[in-house]
């Protein structure tokens, strides 16, 4: 498999790619990459290839795309998982270092040190100009109480300074642990002395800075911004430093970067540094350390951390989930195989101990196996459901107890012609085994060439379907068989059975099974 890295990252990660003999790492850079695209099962980059729609078209055999870093503003996630691609970050790599430069800014803001030191260097001696602030029993407002967020309270605290959040999916409990207390927007805005912003850009926290919102903050409140910059209206917070409404800023992202020749860089109580928040050594060896390994293992092992698009799984999680992740695409395979017309309804049954992201994960696994057998778009993990939705198929979920196969899966697949129902479950060995196809108990291994048969139980079925597969040159290697509860009217009941051979069978052998008069369905199944 090949490893496409298109943008700067440390070279440790790199060795670390190379030291594995089943990858093919391909170093490129951000103006040369393109041509390796087809090529590519994964693509790793930082904050200067942009990965649109049109990249992606490129790269066909894509699985999955690594940031090395937090931000993914710069690749189009909706299409990665339209197309099935994993999109993970290292939300954790540069966590430090942003908060070390934050603390930075607000000194800098508070000690007008940019501005003192051109002044001094420039030849002259203003010391009674930059007479500045403490920092010690101000309020600092965290926007956005994620790990840098957290962090930026941490090193804030021993400046003596109080430190109140926002982050409306963070508890009060998780805040109360980092010793900040947690509040709505508009009482923050209120309270501080600096506002500092830590969100991840989302439809909802773009301009999260605008003239309502500072139109609430305490007059002369200081705006500091080391997240992304489409949080913040620029003209709005220029308007506010020019009338006084806010005392200051300091910036390290921007709404375009470079930012330009913009004029509102100049003001004398705006600090600007060009996006070098996550730029130390130690950030940089980290992240893409941190993106090698998650790329690397989600190449080989199929583990999934840190990933934006799909639910994310230890190596532990996987190595417990694995077995029925391919029991649950195997059930959704053998029910679309089994069945005729347009799929409409999709219900699936789980029983056991699983969790949600284990729910969500065999759900998708499900879907996956049923919508290949129908369509040529390729559904996986990461977009069945999106593909089922695309398509109007109903999917609906069950959870219940324990039953007597322990942990099991149940699919009901309904068409437009008919509906199928199996029920599978993992054996001791690891092994996927139906034990039941509509309601109907019959134990097999769901795996390699098939034949499904359903019939009227009566005499001499089963010899006159060896018979065929027989004098066919077929060889049988399992033969499971069931059959419905007996009928109080004596007629023949309902009877199942999954043969298991050596080879795919032949369409000519189907007609052949066909022809036998109790044998009401015959299909042949690749699993």
């Amino acid at each position: 498999m090949k490893i496409l890295v298109a943008d700067s990252v440390a070279a440790g990660a790199i060795k670390l790619l190379q030291a594995e003999d089943r990858l093919e790492v391909i170093v490129s850079n951000p103006e040369e990459y393109a041509p390796h695209l087809p090529a590519a099962d994964a693509l790793i980059v930082r904050s200067s290839v942009k990965v649109t729609k049109e990249v992606m078209a490129r790269a066909t055999s894509l699985k999955v795309i690594g940031r090395a870093g937090v931000g993914v503003d710069n690749i189009d996630c909706d299409e990665a998982t339209k197309r099935g691609i994993v999109v993970m970050n290292t939300p954790g790599g540069n966590s430090t270092s942003v908060a070390e430069h934050t603390l930075a800014l607000i000194l800098s803001l508070a000690r007008s040190v940019p501005s003192a030191n051109a002044s001094l260097k420039a030849g002259r001696w203003e010391r009674k100009k930059f007479q500045g602030n403490e920092v010690f029993g101000k309020t600092l407002g965290i926007i956005g109480l994620g790990s840098i967020g957290r962090q930026v309270a941490y090193r804030a605290k021993p400046f003596g300074m109080e430190v109140i959040a926002y982050d409306p999916f963070v508890s009060s409990d998780a805040a109360r642990d980092c010793g900040v207390e947690l509040l709505e927007l508009d009482p923050l805005l209120g309270r501080s002395d600096y506002i500092s912003l830590h969100l991840s850009l989302r439809p909802e926290t773009a301009g999260i800075i605008n003239a309502e919102t500072i139109a609430k903050m305490k007059d002369g409140a200081r705006v500091i911004n080391c997240a992304r910059g489409e949080l913040v209206d620029t003209s709005s917070l220029e308007a506010a430093i020019l009338s006084g409404k806010v005392g200051g800023a300091a910036l390290d992202v921007y709404e375009h970067e470079p930012p330009g020749d913009s004029p509102f860089l100049t003001h004398a109580n705006v600090v600007a540094t060009p996006h070098i928040g996550g730029s130390t050594e130690e950030a940089q060896e980290k992240v893409g350390i941190d993106i090698a390994v998650q790329v690397r293992d989600f190449l080989l092992s199929g583990v999934v951390v840190n990933a934006v698009n799909t639910p994310s799984v230890s190596a532990e999680q996987y190595g417990r989930i694995a077995p029925y992740l391919r029991l649950a695409e195997r059930i959704g395979s053998f029910v679309a195989q089994t069945t005729i017309g347009r799929p409409v309804r999709v219900k699936i049954t789980y029983s056991g101990d699983f969790g949600e992201t284990d729910q969500t994960m065999m759900r998708n696994a499900a879907l996956s196996g049923m919508l290949n057998c129908f369509l040529s778009q390729k559904a996986n993990l990461v977009n069945a459901s999106q593909v089922a939705k695309a398509r109007a198929i109903g999917v609906s979920e069950v959870r219940r107890g324990r039953t007597h196969f322990s942990d099991s899966i149940k699919l009901a697949l309904k068409t437009e012609e008919m509906e199928r129902t199996l029920e599978g479950t993992v054996f001791p060995d690891g092994s996927p085994r139906v034990v039941s196809i509509d309601g109907i108990y019959v134990e097999a291994l769901l795996a390699g060439s098939l034949l499904y048969v359903t019939n009227k139980d009566v005499p001499g079925v089963i010899g006159l379907v060896g018979t065929v597969l027989g004098e066919s040159g077929i060889n049988i290697s399992d033969f499971a068989l069931g059959r419905g509860d007996r009928e109080a009217d004596g007629e023949p009941v309902q009877a199942v059975a999954v043969v298991h051979t050596d080879e795919p069978l032949p369409a000519s052998v189907l007609e052949r099974l066909y022809r036998v008069q109790a044998v009401t369905y015959a299909k042949a199944i690749d699993l």
